[in-house]
């Protein structure tokens, strides 16, 4: 068995650089061990040494500067930078205050609940955000997971929940775990974001048509509208699929272009043009609702006391910003007490997921506008979290970042993240002044205004490519959509995930192994097996299985390829300890080339039999020689005797 260290010679420079990113465990590390024990002094030492350079590190200004992105750009503001947030800021601002109210309502919560989770938050995402895109908020996806949430308490449950999801984010930025978001793959987020904004537009149709429906789950919804179809209101049909008429033709309009593809080519007027049809288009949802709201004002004062309205109304919303206090952490209810614990309990899992769907759908805009550049969901987390806990504060719901307002910011020239603070602006504007105007809208023209704004959502697109190129990643992906339709939301994700996992963990149990019959140059016969991946506890009886049948099937010398293995672990030492055993009581050959010095260290970790490893092809000529002539030996042994 030749020494390793001939075959790390070319390594051995004295001045080397040195840089690791990720997870090592896997990964092969040359050490030099200099044969000393450490004494415990000098391992508390190097802890300490360690945990005050990680402080020093944390502190830095670099790190600082990391941590609240404001630093960074701020300096570099200039005028144009501050009117294109300006423009951005206001745009957003008028998209964002219907929405919001209707979020509030998707939510199971009155419309100012929508509003008071559209201004602290957004402000406080400018200073920690790190993408200039995103305008903190309610969201179709974060208001249907709090609908399902609260099973139909009040909005203390909704102000507490907006809190433990800003801590729970908070703490796994703190943790650095945004890694996590990693483990969800493509077709999983797509099958759940069709299946929620299915569910959103089921959801909808109640007060789109003015009946009272109930449920979670798409049956349930289903159910409910059938038992109710008799009391339909012919006026909020008709108001509310006229909005949805005139919101697809503005949407259309948004997209309208005069003259020339290019607008360097395009003149002055044309620009105007185009550019007024993109605006419309972009505020199409507050034009919607103002116009409504106008003309219910109009028909209202019209009539009398004693007349009945033939569409529901939004009514009374309280003037002003909401106070400023903490989330109560105990609630009343029937002069009842009910504790912090019994209230999580109510909440079960979606706790922990909806902190999850908020950073999902968070990441997936700050990836689409990226452009190019890397996204840190760690810092994201941190954001999005403190922005949770600020918007707990003023007693508001869980929200995130919203695809159809990011890409409203984006196209309207947004600059940097300050763009946020006009959006604030206008919406404490509109709490302050507007909210007698509020009482006049229309329900179902805020329910026309989110079943345009989803249906878009519904990523059927995605299939085809999907399909053209792995097939059976349709499998998670249709799984998470059907479970999310026809079960509770948070367990269709949560098997959708879980159904990734166990893809990824199948995958890593099962190596694939190429199985090949070679002769050397000296005709010495051998076979051959390379596994594609590292060998750990998952894989590892498979892989010695996989051997023992083909060496047994073949009565030759077995050669372990381990060019890929770049990490093993003790379950997979003991499997190598018991597979050098069984080769050496049959007297057959068991050889591993190319074996790297790091997996080497493990597997002797628990002193196998017989350990042979080679790294020069030559070598493997001695080796087979050695083994024949021992195998030889062996045979004639009992004939002497015999003699």
């Amino acid at each position: 068995m030749p020494d390793r260290d001939t075959n790390s010679s070319m390594n051995s420079h004295d001045d080397t650089y040195k840089c690791s990113l990720g997870s090592d465990d896997f990964i092969l590390v040359e050490e030099i061990i200099s044969g000393r024990k450490t004494s415990t002094v000098e391992t508390v030492q190097g802890i300490c040494l360690c945990m005050k350079q990680k402080l020093g590190r944390t502190v830095a200004m670099k790190n600082v500067r990391r941590r609240v992105p404001i630093l960074n750009w701020l300096p570099c503001y200039t005028i144009e930078d501050g009117l294109g947030d300006i423009m951005s800021g206001v745009t957003v601002g008028l998209t964002v205050i219907p929405q919001s109210m209707a979020y509030a309502g998707l939510a199971g919560l009155p419309p100012q609940y929508g509003l008071y989770g559209s201004f602290l938050g957004t402000f406080i995402y400018t200073f920690v955000g790190s993408c200039k895109d995103v305008p903190m908020g309610p969201t179709a996806i974060v208001s249907l997971m709090t609908y399902s949430t609260l099973h139909g308490y009040g909005p203390e449950y909704a102000t507490l929940l907006c809190f433990l999801t800003g801590v729970i984010q908070l703490a796994m930025g703190v943790c650095g775990l945004g890694i996590i978001i990693d483990f969800v793959s493509g077709p999983v987020s797509s099958g759940f974001t069709s299946a929620v904004a299915l569910l959103i537009i089921a959801s909808q149709i109640k007060d789109l048509i003015g009946v009272h429906g109930t449920g979670s789950s798409l049956w349930e919804m289903m159910c409910s509208l059938y038992r109710d179809i008799d009391t339909i209101s012919y006026g909020d049909t008709v108001i509310g699929v006229g909005c949805i008429v005139f919101l697809l033709v503005l949407r259309v309009i948004a997209e309208l272009r005069l003259g020339p593809a290019d607008p360097e080519q395009q003149s002055c007027v044309q620009k105007y043009i185009n550019k007024s049809f993109w605006l419309i288009g972009s505020i199409r949802n507050s034009i919607i609702v103002i116009s409504c709201t106008v003309m219910s004002y109009i028909f209202i004062s019209a009539q009398d006391e004693s007349f009945k309205l033939p569409y529901k109304i939004i009514g009374t919303i309280p003037a002003g910003l909401p106070e400023f206090r903490l989330p109560q952490f105990t609630m009343q209810r029937d002069n009842e007490t009910i504790g912090f614990f019994e209230i999580m309990s109510t909440m079960k899992s979606n706790v922990v997921v909806l902190p999850l769907i908020g950073l999902l759908e968070n990441i997936s805009i700050c990836k689409a506008f990226a452009n190019g550049k890397t996204v840190d969901a760690t810092q994201e987390l941190l954001a999005i979290g403190l922005c949770n806990i600020g918007n707990s504060f003023v007693q508001s719901f869980p929200g995130s970042g919203s695809f159809s307002r990011s890409a409203v910011n984006n196209a309207s020239g947004v600059r940097t993240p300050l763009g946020g603070l006009y959006t604030s602006i206008l919406v404490i504007v509109a709490l302050l002044f507007l909210t007698p105007y509020f009482y006049y809208i229309p329900k179902t023209c805020l329910a026309a205004v989110i079943i345009t704004a989803v249906v878009f959502m519904v990523e059927v697109r995605v299939v085809k490519p999907i399909y053209r190129s792995k097939k059976s990643d349709l499998i998670p992906g249709m799984f998470t959509f059907f479970a999310c339709l026809f079960l509770p939301l948070e367990i269709g994700v949560l098997f959708g995930i879980g159904l990734n996992l166990t893809s990824i963990l199948y995958h890593a149990a099962r190596p694939k192994i190429s199985i090949q019959e070679y002769k050397t140059r000296a005709g010495f016969k051998y076979l051959m097996l390379t596994p594609d991946r590292c060998l750990v506890f998952p894989s590892a009886d498979y892989v010695r299985n996989l051997v023992t049948k083909h060496s047994l099937k073949r009565d030759m010398p077995v050669v372990i390829d381990c060019s890929h293995v770049y990490g093993a672990d003790f379950t997979a030492a003991k499997v190598i300890e018991m597979l050098t055993k069984d080769f050496s009581d049959r007297g057959q050959a068991l050889f591993f080339y190319n074996l790297k010095p790091s997996v080497v260290d493990v597997f002797r970790g628990v002193k196998p039999k017989e350990l042979v490893f080679y790294y020069n092809k030559k070598e493997l000529d001695r080796l087979l020689q050695k083994s024949t002539e021992q195998h030889h030996t062996a045979m004639l042994q009992p004939l002497l005797q015999t003699k």
